[in-house]
């Protein structure tokens, strides 16, 4: 049973940052600043992932006029050059041509080209250019062996995948792409959040300590209810913003069609997401509801994550008089939030092989690739009732590590633990 004094510590750490301009500005103006720097660009470099702005010149040496074909079929990206190839490698280097293809004879029975740019270009580009020139080779091979150019249009015709998903009330629209996207922005958001929250904590309680206000706080009240009082403000003020984040989303949806058509161009996103419908003159979005039991998983998975980070922040803090001291003690800590970051593409392409099973029942990344699965796929039921479980236990044990850190901790000023030393403190309180 908490006393009185812990949740005077909470609500008076709540109200410290909920009051704050700091607060005002992370919850308004941060969202807006990491969606168009970190977000916006790489789910824009996905839908994009076959699409170049690049001019590229066809030099045609065959006798096939293959050249034309491949400019019928992108005109945007190709066209047809007849000059020396010392007047293009010149103007290459000189940075007015982008590149130039040489189409000779041979290259048909070899099945490759050479592709002549300043260097670099993008995956966007070597896509494109694959793509159209394996079409109209694989064309070209047919009709010289005779066969009609209807069957060979009908047999090369790009087969279109719509997914449906079946579930216990009937078959459904499966939006894969989409939730494979959100649950991809989930797991970045928990992972700021964390990183933000969990480094809050352990610089409020460095601050106190460094300014003896936590000498006085010990003197009505116990270091548990100390440490997890401020834990829990500080988590609360997370927990306001994810709610304040949810309800602007809401809004912000009701107008999606104008403000996607601002970024992004109807033709390169998956079919899924356009439907035939116009509205006010934009290609109407479908945007795909999201179901209520991911928002809720996202919201459990961030406060377990936070309570766990937060409380070996906490205990750090309590461990060294400044945040400089923090940073060889803390980096632990920071690459448990680091690493499961870097497998969030890999769990996103197979969310339900045995590697991403593993990786997301691992207590410390669970809070960030557990979010990733249960968007992206079907998780079952026994895994998340097993990432709970083990999460909360491992959240109890580093509660009690904590505790034994800050009850020592907090009192020893004027020396830079090390790791020896903090084992020492945990075998003796």
């Amino acid at each position: 049973m908490y006393s009185s004094k812990f949740w005077t510590i909470a609500s008076n750490e709540y109200l410290r940052y909920i009051r704050s301009k700091s607060f005002l500005i992370s919850t308004f103006i941060f969202p807006l600043f990491w969606l168009g720097i970190i977000i916006l660009p790489n789910v824009i470099a996905v839908l994009s992932f076959e699409k170049t702005a690049k001019k590229i010149a066809i030099v045609d040496q065959t006798d096939a006029n293959l050249g034309k074909e491949i400019v019928r079929r992108d005109s945007k990206t190709f066209y047809l050059e007849n000059r020396k190839i010392e007047d293009l490698n010149r103007e290459i280097v000189e940075g007015i041509l982008d590149g130039y293809i040489l189409l000779r004879a041979q290259d048909i029975d070899d099945n490759s080209v050479e592709l002549y740019t300043k260097g670099g270009g993008g995956l966007g580009l070597i896509n494109v250019v694959e793509k159209t020139l394996t079409d109209v080779f694989r064309q070209y091979r047919l009709l010289g062996k005779g066969i009609d150019p209807s069957v060979v249009n009908f047999v090369l015709s790009d087969v279109k995948v719509e997914t449906k998903k079946v579930t216990t009330e009937g078959v459904q629209k499966d939006y894969a792409s989409f939730y494979g996207i959100v649950g991809y922005i989930m797991a970045f958001l928990i992972y700021i959040l964390l990183f933000i929250y969990g480094a809050m904590v352990m610089r409020a309680v460095i601050e106190e300590k460094a300014s003896r206000i936590i000498e006085i706080l010990l003197s009505s009240a116990r270091p548990f209810d100390i440490m997890f009082g401020k834990i829990l403000g500080i988590g609360s003020v997370g927990l306001t913003q994810i709610v304040i984040w949810f309800v602007l989303i809401g809004i912000l949806s009701l107008f999606s069609t104008q403000i996607i058509s601002l970024f992004v161009n109807p033709t390169n996103l998956p079919s899924e997401f356009v439907s035939s419908s116009q509205m006010e003159g934009f290609k109407s979005f479908e945007i795909p509801p999201i179901p209520l039991f991911s928002v809720v998983a996202f919201v459990i998975y961030f406060l377990l994550g936070y309570f766990l980070f937060a409380t070996l922040f906490s205990g750090i803090g309590a461990a060294v008089d400044q945040e400089q001291d923090a940073q060889a003690i803390s980096t632990p800590v920071y690459l448990f939030l680091i690493i499961p970051i870097l497998f969030v593409s890999a769990v996103m392409a197979d969310p339900e092989s045995t590697f991403s099973v593993i990786l997301s029942l691992i207590p410390f990344f669970t809070p960030i690739l557990m979010v990733v699965r249960i968007f992206a796929t079907s998780v079952p039921l026994w895994q998340i009732i097993l990432s709970f479980v083990l999460l909360i236990l491992t959240i109890l044990g580093c509660v009690i590590l904590s505790a034994k850190i800050y009850r020592i901790g907090v009192l020893i000023y004027g020396k830079k633990p090390t790791f020896k030393e903090i084992y020492r403190w945990l075998r003796e309180a």
